[in-house]
């Protein structure tokens, strides 16, 4: 992703959501200074049936 944009949305009082096109990716806490990643934000992979 280096070089594209990323998306922040305040969700909260010093809580920011950073979101890639259409994944939320995790939230920026200011007052900690800290990043808290989502789980699997892009969901489940599909493996092709052969």
């Amino acid at each position: 992703m280096a070089g594209q944009r990323l998306g922040l949305k305040q969700v909260d009082d010093g809580f920011w959501l950073v979101s890639f096109m259409h994944y939320d990716l995790g939230y920026i806490d200011l007052e900690q200074r800290t990043l808290q990643t989502i789980d699997n934000p892009f969901g489940t992979r599909l493996s092709p049936m052969s």
